[in-house]
């Protein structure tokens, strides 16, 4: 029984007793409204303990969910036609079930070369700054555009377009400037894997995150595409590997997926393992573009990912799930099965 209702308890037993009224009685319903009501109050908190599927409200994609200062975060898409493409939000969580929204933290504004299709942002903490790395225009043989880079001294912005043009405007085997990921090695090494139209290069990055540095064989960028990629890289390194990912199939349509390769170096090869997230037909569709997100604990993952609620056909209808992910006893990642109660509360006491 909750401090209030013992309270109003006490209170009543003392008219009772005054009033010569038979309170035994009363004093039994009382007990029980307070079993009751506290039964209510537990049921209510047990209910959000879980995030729920979508994790917030809106239409976004593309999401990457990182950690910073002890908080959850994830930065989408925002999901529309192109031309209404002009800004970013984000969304922070103390744990992974209350999200708080940032508006606008990057939009046309402090981008000068933005057009259209602003999309898929990645970011990473340098310099004591934050990175972010964003795809606009859709861009298209000789067009201006591409992936551009953009500062800030927060998370949650705002963020400042850093270069005053894309940080790489040309198309380069093949591959469609967007999509970009930074992964950081455990060398200090920063790498960009990027690319869509199925083709996707690899590049390092100065220490300032700005420019691009060669290679030690003297190159600019490596195309490292595995079988049937299709776009949205993400890398991590999980005991000693990298576990290189990406999407499949057209991202307006039913069969989007994320499959995986894992190699013994950030440079590959990488040979297609398999699919770890697809549609469920009782669920939803079109799942991809997803991320990782690091726990506390040694096997805590979870994947922050977009997908089609199954009473929409417009293609930008695309909602932020999340997942738990597992490795088995081999290091071979677990197919992840969609849900529509998401993750449990995980509060962090992580620095970045």
């Amino acid at each position: 029984m909750d401090a209030v209702v013992f309270t109003a308890s006490i209170f009543l037993l003392n008219i009772l007793h005054m009033s010569n009224i038979n309170y035994k009685l009363l004093v039994f319903y009382v007990l029980l409204s307070g079993q009751f009501f506290s039964s209510c109050s537990l049921s209510k908190t047990q209910e959000v303990q879980e995030s729920g599927n979508p994790v917030f409200d809106g239409w976004y994609a593309d999401p990457e969910g990182v950690v910073f200062d002890n908080r959850y975060w994830i930065f989408p898409t925002y999901s529309a036609p192109f031309e209404q493409q002009l800004f970013l939000d984000a969304f922070s969580s103390s744990d992974l079930v209350s999200w708080k929204k940032h508006s606008k933290i990057l939009s046309v504004e402090n981008v000068s070369w933005l057009k259209k299709a602003l999309w898929a942002p990645s970011i990473i903490y340098a310099n004591k700054k934050y990175y972010l790395y964003f795809s606009a225009n859709d861009v298209h043989e000789g067009e201006i555009g591409g992936i551009g880079v953009a500062v800030a001294d927060s998370p949650e912005g705002p963020f400042k377009d850093a270069l005053g043009k894309p940080l790489i405007n040309e198309i380069i085997n093949g591959a469609q400037p967007i999509d970009q990921f930074v992964f950081k090695d455990d060398d200090g090494s920063y790498y960009m894997y990027y690319g869509g139209w199925g083709h996707c290069n690899m590049m390092k990055l100065g220490d300032d995150l700005l420019h691009i540095i060669p290679f030690e064989d003297g190159s600019f960028y490596k195309e490292v595409t595995p079988e049937n990629y299709v776009e949205g890289p993400f890398m991590l390194k999980h005991r000693g590997k990298y576990y290189f990912m990406w999407s499949e199939g057209d991202w307006t349509g039913p069969d989007y997926c994320v499959a995986y390769a894992i190699a013994d170096s950030p440079f590959g090869p990488f040979k297609r393992i398999g699919k770890i997230l697809e549609q469920d037909k009782s669920i939803a569709t079109g799942a991809g573009h997803h991320s990782v997100i690091k726990g506390l604990k040694d096997d805590e993952w979870y994947i922050v990912y977009h997908r089609h609620p199954l009473n929409e056909k417009d293609g930008n209808a695309r909602v932020v799930c999340i997942e738990r992910m597992f490795f088995d006893d081999e290091g071979y990642i677990k197919p992840v099965k969609m849900t529509f109660k998401g993750v449990k509360t995980s509060r962090l006491t992580l620095s970045r």
